[in-house]
């Protein structure tokens, strides 16, 4: 008897026993025999729910971030028939066509260019750029703008992986126009483009001086500006009441192309509010060697992102602002936040309204912050919420549990609720 109670149980059976987690049958099999070979089947259930865990699920964002990097960056709306696409089908001629062309000229009306192309992410378009148009040859960049940003993506790297060379301009603090002209007629050099980085992330104050991009168009070799946030258009056309305080100071695509860059590259997940992709717009000429060049292809992105790129351009030509999460987040006033979080706490017989502050997220704007209203709960609640389903991720401050809603949609108001009930 002692022989048969030690036999390890079915793996089928064990597997069986943990269906109610939702996981298909194979992944139950593999959380029943990860916990038979621990010797321990009744954590079987556990094991499965991390791996239930660790796959995508809607999550409820209360940070305060609107744009959080670990969460998505930018929310985005995904609700579409199951049906074809004309991507690469030209509905006049019936022949193949371009997935670039219908957004590419979206793009460039908004920012004011001659054209654009989309990429997978920024770092793929500042890598694409520097591939097409500088390979084998020089590129001055300022050493104050020799950056590294999220994700390990450093500019040196990027631009030795595209196989052009890096030419260090200036100094760390101070990088003036005259240091461009030095590296452009030193002997040996072969200066291809000039490369201005945004620090996104980052401020550098005090003593400093850069060179505006006014001043880099008259050097006679073509301008790159990588702006990084997808700030379109300084503006803000879309925007009733005009640009935002919180964002002063932000390079802007049209405006930046106005002051005479041939290209700039963004990211369209960050302020642009749309899905994640890279976006390089500007002079016609130098866009179609980009897209003419081998790593386009590698680095395109799929229909689903085009289609969402697609909508999120279409807003802003609109001017319509309430048609894009990230600007309705941004927006919303104190009043209506204030609103909510009296409704929510009503409700939820828990918690108290409290005044916070928003960030706009993802290397953004650094050290802008948007007044905001959420609702705390003493102590650290965070790893409760979290395992509510859907899940609301929430901060921590002063162990104090705060729910921001100026990142919640007001429709997962009732999810707020009910995860502060469960509570207790």
């Amino acid at each position: 008897m002692s022989e048969i109670a030690a036999r390890p149980p079915s793996v089928d059976a064990l597997a069986r026993s943990i269906a109610s987690t939702g996981l298909p049958h194979p992944l139950c099999v593999d959380a029943a025999r990860q916990a038979i070979a621990e010797g321990d089947p009744s954590r079987a259930a556990e094991i499965a729910n991390a791996i239930a865990a660790a796959l995508l699920v809607p999550v409820v964002n209360a940070t305060g971030v609107i744009a959080h990097t670990n969460l998505g960056r930018s929310p985005v709306k995904v609700d579409r028939a199951p049906r074809a696409q004309n991507l690469e089908f030209d509905l006049e001629s019936g022949q193949r066509g371009s997935r670039q062309i219908g957004i590419g000229r979206l793009i460039a009306r908004a920012v004011g260019a001659e054209d654009a192309i989309v990429v997978n992410n920024n770092a793929a378009a500042v890598l694409l750029v520097l591939a097409a148009l500088a390979d084998g040859r020089d590129v001055a960049v300022s050493r104050g703008e020799s950056v590294e940003i999220g994700g390990g993506f450093r500019i040196p790297e990027v631009l030795e992986q595209s196989g052009a060379r890096l030419v260090d301009v200036g100094t760390t603090n101070r990088t003036r126009v005259a240091d461009y002209r030095k590296a452009l007629t030193k002997r040996g050099n072969d200066i291809a483009l000039v490369l201005k980085v945004h620090p996104s992330n980052y401020r550098v104050e005090g003593f400093v001086e850069t060179t505006p991009v006014e001043q880099l168009a008259e050097l006679g070799v073509p301008v790159v500006a990588d702006i990084g946030s997808g700030l379109i258009d300084a503006n803000f056309p879309w925007l009733t009441d005009g640009p935002p305080a919180w964002l002063s100071g932000e390079p802007a695509a049209r405006q930046t192309l106005a002051a005479g860059a041939d290209l700039v590259t963004f990211s369209a997940d960050k302020l642009l509010g749309g899905p994640q992709a890279g976006v390089i717009a500007g002079r016609a000429d130098l866009i179609a060697t980009c897209a003419r060049h081998p790593l386009m292809r590698a680095l395109r992105p799929g229909g689903l992102v085009l289609e969402s790129l697609h909508g999120t351009m279409l807003a802003y030509l609109s001017r319509d602002a309430s048609r894009i999460p990230f600007w309705r987040m941004a927006t919303a006033s104190l009043d209506s936040l204030r609103t909510r979080a009296n409704d929510v706490v009503t409700a939820a017989n828990c918690g108290r309204v409290v005044e916070c502050a928003s960030l706009p997220g993802a290397g953004s704007t650094p050290g802008a912050t948007i007044a905001s209203v959420g609702v705390a709960i003493d102590g650290d609640r965070t790893e409760r919420l979290r395992r509510h389903s859907p899940p609301v991720i929430a901060r921590v401050h002063d162990d104090v549990t705060i729910l921001d809603l100026r990142t919640v949609d007001p429709a997962d108001d009732i999810v707020i609720v009910n995860a502060l009930r469960s509570l207790g």
